[in-house]
């Protein structure tokens, strides 16, 4: 969200919840914008509605407050709008100022309705979590991250468990989906953590991510930093030995190669 807000200044910062936002802040609450649906109406009354109406003011917003934090919302928050605001741009009426409430009230209770749902579900899932994850649950959750993660990533956990494609048309997604699914419950565990490590690091500072990852499991980065320098020194001293050879005549050859055996 941090991110979106700094690459466009101008975005619209929403909440989701009612009510008066502090002072100086620019957020704006539900009550200052109406939110533009993207799906199509599904009846005439619907229709009719202003959130499935588009106008020339609408604009894009991301919601920084409430629930969905950092989502992208199309929006209308110029009061005067003809088209989210009649009630404003024609005289309608008491009856219409009426109706135009019952309809907002009608609304704010079905999203609070709706959200009350959510977090209750959500709880009562929560609750029926063993205390010791089964293979069905851990199976669950690794699926459930992998279809988070783009193919890059995916083909990074597949190489940290040996998973090559055969065929250059074989999907490592579905190797790996494949390979989750035979899986025990110690290598799913595993596969678990280096999934939300890579998902992490896509979305923050990767090499932070690492650093916190190996400080919780007590790895000792400096020292395997210092054992991957060793192996690539070793990989190009033999490597220049090697051009040396090439290079030399073929008794001087056979001079170093037995002076290296003996």
């Amino acid at each position: 969200m941090a991110k979106a807000i700094a690459d466009k200044p101008q975005l619209v910062q929403i909440s989701t919840a009612y009510g008066n936002q502090k002072e100086g802040s620019a957020v704006l609450p539900r009550n200052k914008y109406t939110a533009i649906r993207d799906e199509k109406p599904k009846s005439k009354d619907e229709a009719t509605r202003p959130e499935f109406k588009v106008c020339k003011y609408a604009t894009e917003a991301i919601i920084a407050e409430g629930s969905e934090v950092g989502t992208m919302q199309k929006v209308c928050v110029n009061p005067d709008c003809a088209v989210h605001h009649p009630k404003k741009a024609t005289s309608g009426g008491a009856a219409r100022d009426a109706q135009w409430k019952a309809e907002q009230e009608k609304r704010r209770k079905e999203e609070a309705i709706a959200s009350a749902t959510g977090a209750r579900v959500l709880s009562a899932i929560g609750a029926a979590v063993p205390v010791r994850l089964t293979k069905r649950d851990l199976l669950f959750v690794a699926e459930r991250l992998e279809n988070l993660l783009d193919e890059n990533r995916i083909a990074i956990l597949a190489r940290q468990h040996g998973i090559k494609k055969m065929k250059e048309a074989d999907s490592i997604g579905k190797l790996y989906a494949a390979f989750l699914r035979r899986s025990d419950e110690s290598t799913l565990g595993r596969a678990l953590v280096e999934s939300v490590i890579l998902l992490s690091a896509s979305r923050g500072n990767a090499s932070q991510v690492l650093k916190d990852a190996a400080a919780a499991y007590k790895v000792d980065t400096n020292a395997l930093a210092a054992k991957v320098k060793q192996e690539f020194a070793a990989k190009e001293k033999a490597k220049a030995a090697r051009k040396d050879l090439s290079q030399q005549p073929a008794k001087a050859v056979v001079k170093t190669v037995k002076k290296v055996a003996a």
